[in-house]
């Protein structure tokens, strides 16, 4: 069977062998964030419908779980805003009630937390990592370039509401960019709001990859380390080191040598990749992650977008 709405399953740094659904076809989202990795928001909105149908999602999630081995976790996320998708509860409930064993984690904006049914839909995910980059209205607008009627400070109490009512894990992600919200008033800023929200972890991550906008970069690991001391939190920790997975790539190396042998022939672009390998574009773009962590690939920009190409050392690997 050919899933549409599943990817994976994948290496994930925080979850393991984590199968994805993606349930906004690309890229809708509440927000066009100039550092995202799918490129600019085609469609920047903020209206719930089902985008994706649930009984799609349960059919091919159905025919998943009768054929294949359990992962570490059920992930929600993809190319685009996951809680836009109005059913997006109710194919949490039907994880909950079929797969007992798995747990389920969502990876969110926080947009639309000042939504109680939002809120309520994903309540019964184990895991919830939302993200919050900014704390004031100026840097928000900067960073994430969201939808004209989204304003942090709504963001910001949809997550404190959201965690006195939630009982699982929060995992929350700030996304560093030097220059933007990494200065001492921000950081400041930020670390006010996040003792409010109360996540049981705090996540920094940085760049890995080029985003929508090409001039940005990514924060050295003594920035990061620098951000750490402004928060002077237990449970804050930096995340965004090259994944050491390469014990969890044993067991699919032959995509790993697929995409390889594909892009020594001509340089591709991920989308190109999906389509010659027939995979989704989330699931080639953690195999080139980690090939461009091992400096087996990198990143050249041309005209029509970013290709990837062999590294010298990527050649020497597969001579």
């Amino acid at each position: 069977m050919q899933y549409n709405t599943l990817f994976g399953p994948v290496p994930s740094r925080r979850l393991g062998i984590s199968l994805g659904i993606d349930l906004v076809p690309m890229k809708i989202c509440t927000l066009n964030c100039i550092y995202c990795e799918c490129g600019k928001t085609s469609n920047l909105t903020l209206e719930r419908k089902e985008y994706v149908s649930f009984e799609a999602v349960k059919r091919e999630l159905t025919h998943y779980l009768a054929h294949h081995a359990r992962p570490d976790y059920i992930t929600f996320s993809g190319s685009g805003e996951p809680t836009l998708n109005s059913k997006i509860g109710d194919v949490i409930r039907f994880l909950k009630d079929r797969v007992l064993d798995v747990p389920v984690a969502v990876l969110t904006n926080s947009t639309l937390f000042s939504q109680k049914q939002v809120r309520s839909d994903i309540k019964n995910a184990a895991v919830v990592i939302p993200s919050l980059d900014a704390a004031t209205e100026k840097i928000f607008n900067k960073i994430n370039r969201p939808s004209p009627h989204l304003h942090v400070d709504t963001i910001i109490n949809g997550l404190i509401q959201f965690r006195k009512e939630y009982s699982g894990k929060i995992w929350l992600e700030v996304f560093i960019l030097p220059g933007m919200n990494d200065t001492k008033a921000e950081l400041n800023a930020l670390k006010l709001v996040i003792g409010k929200i109360k996540p049981d972890q705090v996540h920094l991550n940085t760049l890995d990859r080029p985003g929508s906008v090409s001039t940005l970069r990514a924060a050295t690991r003594e920035e990061l380390e620098r951000v750490l001391n402004v928060f002077q939190m237990e449970n804050a920790a930096i995340v965004a080191d090259p994944p050491e997975h390469k014990a969890l790539f044993a067991y699919r190396k032959d995509t790993t040598a697929a995409i390889l042998g594909t892009i020594a022939r001509r340089p591709c672009t991920s989308k190109d990749l999906s389509e010659i390998l027939g995979l989704q574009v989330n699931e080639v773009d953690t195999y080139l992650k980690s090939l461009e962590a091992d400096e087996k690939i990198k990143i050249v920009k041309q005209k029509r977008g970013l290709f990837y190409q062999l590294s010298q050392k990527g050649c020497t690997r597969n001579r």
